[in-house]
């Protein structure tokens, strides 16, 4: 039987990435590479393993293009399917240009996060860019905004809404329709499953 091109033996994926046996499966353990790629198959040398070429390929290229700026945890949470494990040196965020290094000084002063950073609160950061581009935030809203999000959960389904009532700015996480005073203007609205997609593509996940 000819082989499938669209896979890949464990032998050819070593010796065309020159990474070792051992690098293989201590990627496999830490979910760097799914388990699920790993299939057996009968060969002309009794069994072996065989991946999806394209997909694997592509895998090991970036570990190795990220495994001098991460470490192995950093970098199963980044493929990790659920954002909620993934965290990253807040330096990574800034350098990857996901968030920018005003928002995560002010995200330091207001909540004071653990580095490396959650993915959570590089997207609570990110929320306020946005603001401060389309509402001209100052940085005690934005400080607002950060404390909002962390009481709430901006990963969930729903919107955040920024308004200005007499001059004073305020925000409010909402499902569904909302309606806040009419007497309030509404200086943006911020869809945060949205966010969230466009953040994961953003960084490869």
């Amino acid at each position: 039987m000819p082989p499938d091109p669209e896979q890949i033996s464990k032998k050819e994926l070593l010796e065309l990435t020159g990474i070792s046996y051992g690098q293989l499966y201590r990627w496999k353990r830490k979910g760097l590479i799914p388990e699920a790629w790993f299939v057996k198959k009968a060969a002309f040398t009794g069994q072996e393993t065989f991946f999806p070429r394209a997909e694997v390929l592509e895998r090991v290229a970036r570990i190795q293009g990220m495994k001098d700026d991460l470490n192995l945890d950093e970098l199963a949470g980044l493929f990790s399917p659920s954002p909620a494990r993934l965290r990253l040196p807040v330096d990574q965020w800034a350098a990857r240009g996901l968030v920018s290094r005003t928002a995560l000084d002010l995200l330091a002063e207001t909540l004071a996060p653990a580095d490396p950073l959650a993915f959570h609160l590089a997207l609570s950061a990110r929320i306020v860019d946005l603001l401060m581009e389309q509402g001209g935030l100052t940085r005690e809203e934005g400080a607002g905004v950060l404390r909002t999000l962390a009481a709430g959960d901006p990963v969930g389904q729903g919107q955040l809404l920024f308004l200005r009532h007499k001059g004073v700015g305020f925000c409010l996480l909402a499902q569904g329709q909302v309606a806040p005073d009419p007497e309030a203007r509404l200086v943006a609205r911020i869809d945060l499953a949205a966010q969230v997609t466009e953040l994961k593509l953003k960084l490869g996940v």
